[in-house]
Order: C-alpha cells, then structure tokens, then sequence
C-alpha cells in the first residue's frame, strides 16, 4: 500500500474508534510522514494560537505555547492561509523562539493551515533535524490531513478569531461599491457556507470516480433546467436574451483541469465529496492571492460550483426560507446561485468579496436587484433575520437600522417607485431642451442580456457596445463564428436604431484568464488598439466577424487608446482590407475613434480628415490628462470634470469637428451626470451615451433647460475663473428648477 493510502487508511482506522484524541493523531502524522515533530496549534479567541498536541516537542508546553495570529511562522500560516515549506525555518525573518517547546534542535518545518468553510481553525506543522524543502507528496499528505483535523477541531472549541455574534443588537453602517442601483429593506438572509462532509476517507477509489462523473452529470442537467428555466419561472427575460454569463459558467463547470485534479485526490484514498472540497479549497487559496481582479470574481463561480457538486453527491440540502422582502448576505455569490436566490424572492444582495465587473454584478443588473460589492467584515456583524436595508445608490448597507432610519427608508422607496413611474413617461418622448435643442441619448452596452433596455429606456441607439466584456464573461477570445453571433444578435435588436462597436478594449483593467499584466502601469501599457496593431490577426478576425454580422447592414466601428493618427490610419487599413473581401458589403461603413488620449488633440486637423466620426472617452480622458489613475481611490474625485481645463478640450474639439462635419459624442461617465451633461449639451455636445438607468432621467432634466440662457451663464462662470464652477453651475440649475 502507498504511503498516503496507508496514511489515510490508518487515520480511517483510528477515527473509527470514536473521536480520536489530537495526541493520537499527531503521533500517527510523524509516524506515517517520518518526522521527528508533528504538532497542532488551534485558534483561540482573540486570534490566539495555542499548542494543543505535539509528538516531538517538549509536553509541557501544551496548553502553554501561544503566538498571535501573524506571529512567527505558525501565525504568519494562520494569517495568510498559505503553506509555509522552510528548509531552515529558524533562520526565516518572520521566526519566533519560544523556549518552553525545546525545539532548537529542528531545522526543517512544513507548516499546513487547518482551514474549514473559508476560515483558519489552526495549523498543522511537521518538524526535522535535517534541513530540506518537504517534497510535494509530503506537503499533500500533509494537506491532506489538516483537511481531517479541520473537522475534528470543529467540534472542540476551536474558533476563528472573527468577532461574530458581537454587538448583535447594535446598528451598523458598512461602505460598499455599489452593483446595481436601488434600495432594499427587509430582513437578513445569510448565505451559509457548504454543508460539511461527513464521510471523507474512500474505501473503493473507483466507485467514488463513477459516483464523481454521476454528480459531474446531475449537476450539468440541473444547471441546463436552472438556465432554460428562467422565463417560464416569471424571471426577467433579460437573462435569456444572452447566454454569454451563464455559458462562461457552463466552460467552467466543464473545465477538464480542476475535474482531473479531482479525480487524482480521489485515487488517494479520499471520497468524491470530500476529493472536491480538498480541490474547491485549493483553488480558493490559489485564486485569492492572484492581483487581477477579474480573475479573482472567478473565484465565485468556482465556489458555486464546487457546492452544486457537493449537493449532487450529498443530496439537497434543506433549503433556508426566503421571507419577504429578503435581503441575501453572502461572501461571494455565483451567477447560478444569484438565479436561485432571485426566483426565491431575494429582494436585494450584499456581498463582501465582489466587484462591478463580476458575473453575479452583470445579472444583478439585468434582474434589476439592488446590490452592493466589497462589504469586508459584514458577515461577522449579521444574524440570520436581522433587520437590514441596502442603499445601493449611495453604496450603504445599514444591519438592525434604528425603526425611524428603517421608516425613512421605506418611505424614500415608495418617493422612488412614483418617480421611476413618472420617469417612464419619457420613455416614447424625443430627447430635447426645453428651447428646441435635439439631444440623443444612447446606451453604453457590453452583454446582449442588456439590450432589452433599448425598448425599456426609448434610448436612441447604442453609443458604445464594449466588444470585450462578452469576451471577458466566457474567459476567452471567441472565434470569428461566434462573434459575429454576438454582434449579429446586438444589430438585431437594435434594428434601424445605430449601433457603435468599440473594438476589443482589453488590458489595463480587463484581463483574460492567463494574461496577467506585469507592466507597472497597465493603463498606460500594452492594451486596446496596441494589442490588436501588435497582434494583427486577432484583430483582423474580430472586424471580419463585425463585416459578417452587418450582412449588408450599416456598420459603425470605432478604435479604443488611439495616440496617432497613424495608429488609426493602420487599423482603418486592416478595416477596409477584410472589407474588401467580405459579402455582402455593409450599406454604409462608417470607421472613427474614440479620443481618450491628449495627444490627438494635437493632431485635430490630421484626424478629422481620416475618421467618420468621434466618441470621447471621458473616465480616460481624465485619467491621463490629469495623469491620475482613475482606479486609485484616494485620487478618486480629486480631478473634476467640471474644470477649465476639461471643458476647454472639449470645446476645441466640438468647435473643430463642427467645422469639418464630423459627428460627435460622448460615451463616459459624465454623460450620466445631470451638472455634466447639462454642460456638455451648452458645449454642443448633442450626442451623449451612457448607462440605461441615466436614460430616463437625464431626458427629464435637458427637458427643463433653456440652453440659450445657460450658455451666457456658463460663459460668465468660467470668465470669472477660480475653483467654484461646480457649484455655481449647480446654484443655478436648482434656481431654475432644473436640480431638485
């Protein structure tokens, strides 16, 4: 028998004896591992950890042996949740000497954290005389049998050092980003964590492979049923107006890596359940020291389906009541479990580890759910059926509110119902100024679940359709087929109203799996347009697959971080080269660019002779010509829209583009302020794009402007020079009505 099955065999046959003793265990652990130390540590409130077995070090300093949580190398284990394997651990900065153990003389520590639903429960460690790195089969078996200790240690008193329970009857205010707009007030429902396994050591390694490819099966057609289920269960019909979200997660849950990965645990001895625990866990602490964000949001959807799995090898859990008005509190959420939840009647959703470009962010705004992300330390404060309301609009989640803040609350929902009801009367209406200035208002898109908001907000068209985000939902560049799928589906909706195809925009920010950036400033780096120059047949595919999808239709398309005209003149040739070869041709072809980067400014004459139209970027446009990283929290509003030196860009621009006859818009941020766009439109920017939920009532406000007499006033406001424009411009927009 191998060493690890005989290890796990050993540990089945004393576990069978009833609740083995921590002593029992580690003496097992050195025997079967042929250390000279094996000890546990066990967390203890007030982030402690505490001696509490040990074969090898002296016995006297059980009970007696602590170290915080971050001290020494047991602590530092506890704190990060990595595997600490030192060939000289006495040596390692981060050491501490406690006398009282004896053990100077072991120079080698591998050091395993005992982890259980997310969170430290102790730290498993091996020592030797001799120094050496353990080798990987040792620190798996190792792993291994921390994952046996955390459910021993579950029952014996052993914690996790967070202060849950604590204050349970006092309010608390957290900070979040917010996901989705709207507020929410209802009771607590807590997302709890993965039913323990029970039954973790296999006795016949192959049945517990076919049992895996079973539940492998199951959980596939219930993810189908979950999926095609969802007009017919009365859920918004958004979800199935695109597959790119949930198919992404179906890439995922057919991933051959992690499954294999699986399979290899389960030949080393242990069950199906636990095999996928042991790997879910993994992966967890693998993914969450990776910087990109985007692909830590995977982390979610790996989790939901580690517990999809779980719950087809273990059977249905019993499922928590949703009462009304319910309000779901998770540390991370999944697409399909945001699907489950929401046909339960879920009323809003607070989640601590999430992020606006998340899989469960995108459905929460297509389901129309007020949800907020990054809510750190929020599980710790909340019981099941507390009393909680969600602002997401001013990124607030407030647990067990005073009755008379509660009130409020529901009382600014009600303000808030009348107000989008009266808001859907512009729906039909032509966006204009209150003096007769035509205004069109168009969407900012990126998945085709968002094109039902076309019908929703009357908006005039698609001012930017990100390409990428499709992209970045299913993990990976589609292929020429696929995406002129996806753009074709995007004309059809839109039908005769225009649609503006930004060109793939990734890097910076937005990374596809296996791409992660080492450049120290990636938005300044190799991305957008300069990926696609470098890499020429990638995107040479994506404007074949554009020139596929108009099949004879108009067709606009337009070229992200364009610093030269020259850039813009060689990806226009690569245009016009699939162009010539593609049939039938689009009715009108229609190229431009999208001006986030100062220097074109520059190049105005030049550029204006090349491009068919402009779109200015604004969040980069401010981010580079204040040279402040917009994801950068503390400069976060430092730099205002609203400033001379932005508004004197802007109008050059229009004034030039104007002259020339080139089409103008703007599709950042600021068209979806009320103070900005009302500047932009006295500016002559008469085109703005923006997200659906700014449609309606910005509409509404242009509606209420003379422009004519806001210009004289504008003017004058910006003569007279000093830092206020902000506030005089608002001063003025609320004498006139315009502001609530």
């Amino acid at each position: 028998m191998s060493g690890p099955r005989r290890l796990l065999s050993r540990l089945r046959d004393l576990r069978a004896h009833g609740a083995a003793p921590l002593s029992a265990l580690v003496q097992l652990v050195a025997s079967e591992l042929v250390s000279e130390v094996c000890s546990v540590y066990v967390q203890r409130p007030g982030d402690i950890l505490e001696l509490a077995a040990t074969e090898g070090l002296k016995q006297d300093a059980i009970g007696r042996t602590r170290l915080r949580v971050g001290e020494g190398i047991v602590g530092l284990c506890a704190a990060t949740g990595a595997v600490m394997n030192l060939p000289d651990a006495q040596n390692h900065p981060a050491f501490a000497y406690r006398p009282e153990t004896g053990e100077e003389p072991f120079a080698s520590m591998l050091s395993v954290p005992v982890r259980r639903g997310g969170r430290t429960l102790g730290v498993l460690v091996v020592q030797n005389r001799t120094p050496r790195n353990f080798t990987e089969h040792e620190v798996d078996d190792l792993e291994t049998v921390a994952m046996l200790l955390a459910e021993m240690l579950s029952g014996s008193g052993a914690i996790d050092g967070s202060p849950e329970g604590l204050g349970a009857t006092v309010p608390r205010l957290f900070t979040g980003t917010p996901l989705m707009g709207g507020i929410a007030v209802g009771p607590v429902v807590l997302l709890r964590s993965a039913r323990p396994v029970v039954r973790l050591l296999a006795d016949n390694p192959q049945a517990e492979q076919v049992r895996l490819e079973q539940a492998m099966d199951r959980m596939r057609r219930g993810l189908d049923d979950l999926f095609a289920d969802v007009p017919n269960n009365g859920r918004t019909a958004d979800v199935t107006a695109s597959r790119e979200v949930l198919e992404a997660y179906r890439l995922v849950a057919s991933d051959a890596g992690w499954l294999r990965r699986v399979g290899d645990v389960i030949r080393g001895g242990l069950t199906a359940e636990a095999a996928v625990q042991r790997v879910a866990s993994e992966l967890h602490d693998r993914m969450r020291r990776i910087n990109d964000p985007y692909l830590r949001e995977r982390l979610a959807d790996m989790e939901d389906l580690a517990n999809r799995l779980l719950t087809a090898l273990m059977g249905e859990a019993p499922r928590t009541p949703v009462p009304g008005g319910g309000i779901l509190l998770a540390r991370r959420l999944g697409p399909a479990e945001l699907l489950d939840w929401h046909a339960r009647g879920i009323a809003g959703v607070a989640v601590e580890e999430a992020s606006p470009s998340g899989h469960a962010a995108i459905l929460a705004r297509a389901l129309g759910i007020p949800a907020l992300g990054t809510l750190r330390g929020m599980l710790d404060s909340a019981e099941q059926g507390d009393d909680a309301l969600i602002d997401a609009d001013e990124g607030q989640l407030i647990l067990r509110p005073e009755a008379e803040v509660q009130r409020a609350y529901l009382r600014a929902q009600e303000a808030r119902n009348a107000k989008y009801a009266e808001l859907a009367t512009w729906r039909g209406r032509a966006a204009a100024t209150a003096d007769g200035v035509a205004m069109k208002l168009m969407l900012n898109v990126g998945l085709s679940i968002e094109l039902p908001q076309l019908a929703r907000t009357g908006a005039d068209g698609i001012g930017l359709f990100r390409t990428e985000i499709a992209m970045l939902a299913r993990g990976s560049v589609a292929d020429v087929a696929e995406q002129a799928a996806i753009y074709a589906r995007v004309m059809d909706e839109a039908g005769d109203k225009p649609v503006l195809f930004r060109t793939l925009d990734l890097g910076a920010d937005k990374l596809l799996p296996g791409t992660i950036s080492e450049e120290e400033n990636p938005a300044m780096g190799w991305r957008s347009l300069r990926v696609g120059l470098d890499r020429p047949a990638l995107l040479r595919r994506q404007l074949r697959a554009l020139l596929l999808a108009a099949g004879g239709r108009d067709l606009s398309v337009m070229f992200p971080m364009v610093a030269t005209v020259a850039e813009f003149r060689a990806a226009k040739a690569l245009m016009m080269a699939e162009a010539s070869r593609v049939r039938p041709a689009p009715g009108r072809l229609r190229i431009g660019t999208m001006l986030e980067i100062p220097a074109l400014m520059w190049q105005l004459p030049e550029l204006l002779k090349a491009v068919d139209f402009i779109s200015v970027g604004s969040n980069d446009l401010l981010q580079f010509l204040f040279a402040a990283d917009r994801g950068t929290p503390s400069l976060y509003d430092r730099y205002d829209f609203l400033s001379p030196p932005v508004l004197d860009i802007l109008e050059q621009l229009i004034v030039a583009a104007n002259a020339a006859s080139i089409p103008m818009s703007l599709c950042g941020e600021a068209a979806s302020k009320p103070l900005e766009a009302l500047v932009l439109a006295a500016l002559g920017m008469t085109t703005l794009s923006m997200p659906a939920g700014s449609i309606l009532p910005i509409k509404a406000m242009l509606s209420q402007a003379d422009l004519g007499a806001f210009r004289s006033v504008l003017t004058a406001i910006r003569r007279g020079g000093g830092g206020g424009l902000r506030e005089s411009v608002a001063t003025w927009a609320r004498e006139q009505g315009i502001l609530a």
